[in-house]
């Protein structure tokens, strides 16, 4: 987002040069021909040369933003922190325009989960639920409070979280590593809020991997995709639904759409409950959605609106009010920003003069992206 980018590009004001940055090498094919070396520099072999620029030098000039998210008139987001150690941070920007930490000092705000993390946060009313890098657990930080433990201490790992709108708990990607010598086993677990730290209790099991598991705005539905080996997400994947009885177990669940050559990006819900999701079934990956039972696209394109999920919580749409929809799509080797009508189809290109990233959120006022 612009907001996010500006506030990263701050760091380096224009025209600002780091001295060490500054080099000026000259290179011979016959070094022993030198006759004179001044006694601020030096010969050496090809391979051998001690660079003063190391990859800590390079990383450590620029911020790592990621997952934007909205909660009301607040946006939430991560920075990863080279001068830090690389510690990743949640930060906040009110609605008035202050910006601050909300994670403790102590805080690394990672998951270990299909080993590239992603989606290690989400935020509902002020409070942040996010996983500890240092133990893989899920903790629960209220305004003004400490940390509270959601998940109970062991070898799991938890990422990709969903607050269910109509019960006190959380449904996330569980990655279980407790049996030794084993691969770890994925599945999605539900965990109460209003109890114990616990491991959680599995709703859906038996793929390899698992993610973006997505609640229906009234609760009663659960989306999310699974995929087994040796398919990458963006090779094949599949879309399951289910229904969510009333003690929040699963019931009638249906692959929709997908398989091991159709991949699918991002599902997610309309605000009136109609089910959303990216798909590359025609080798574009195009918006789509399930009405009465049937696939159609959104609006169809020769452009991209998926990428690639290297990382769990990736996106490229989000609603911006019951019908208009913000886009990040890929066209000719560019990011770029579009809205569309849910209801008439209508694209709308969005002049903008950075190319978006893997994340955007969206309110009827404005989008967040990075």
């Amino acid at each position: 987002m612009a907001t996010l980018q500006d506030r990263q590009l701050q760091k380096t004001p224009a025209g600002q040069r780091d001295s060490h940055l500054m080099l000026s090498i000259r290179v011979t094919e016959q070094p022993s021909s030198l006759t004179a070396v001044p006694p601020e520099q030096r010969v050496a072999a090809h391979g051998t040369w001690q660079s003063p620029i190391s990859a800590g030098t390079v990383a450590s000039g620029a911020l790592r933003l990621s997952r934007a998210m909205l909660d009301g008139g607040d946006i939430y987001w991560i920075e990863g922190r080279p001068a830090e150690g690389g510690r990743s941070v949640i930060v906040k920007r009110d609605a008035a325009g202050h910006t601050a930490d909300v994670t403790p000092a102590s805080t690394d705000v990672r998951t270990r989960v299909h080993e590239y993390g992603g989606a290690a946060y989400l935020v509902s009313d002020g409070i942040v639920y996010y996983s500890e890098f240092a133990d893989q657990r899920v903790y629960k930080l209220k305004p003004g409070g400490t940390p509270e433990p959601v998940t109970a201490a062991g070898d799991w790992c938890y990422a990709d979280g969903c607050l269910d709108p109509s019960r006190p708990r959380l449904v996330l990607v569980r990655e279980d590593h407790t049996t030794a010598g084993r691969e770890a086993v994925t599945m999605l677990v539900s965990v109460g809020l209003d109890a114990a730290p616990s491991a959680g209790i599995v709703i859906a099991s038996g793929h390899d991997f698992y993610s973006t598991p997505r609640f229906s705005p009234d609760g009663r539905r659960l989306s999310w995709l699974a995929w087994n080996h040796p398919q990458m997400p963006w090779d094949g994947t599949e879309l399951w639904c289910a229904n969510v009885s009333s003690d929040g177990t699963l019931n009638g669940a249906r692959r929709i759409a997908g398989n091991a050559s159709e991949a699918i990006f991002q599902p997610g819900w309309s605000p009136g409950g109609t089910l959303y999701f990216v798909s590359d079934r025609t080798g574009w990956w195009n918006l789509y959605r399930l009405r009465d039972d049937d696939i159609e696209p959104v609006h169809a394109m020769d452009v991209d609106f998926g990428r690639p999920q290297w990382q769990l919580g990736m996106s490229t749409w989000a609603f911006a009010d019951t019908s208009r929809i913000v886009v990040t799509y890929q066209q000719l080797g560019r990011w770029r920003l579009a809205t569309i009508d849910a209801q008439t189809g209508v694209f709308t290109a969005l002049p903008v003069d950075r190319e978006p990233g893997d994340s955007i959120a969206a309110t009827p006022s404005h989008a967040v992206l990075v």
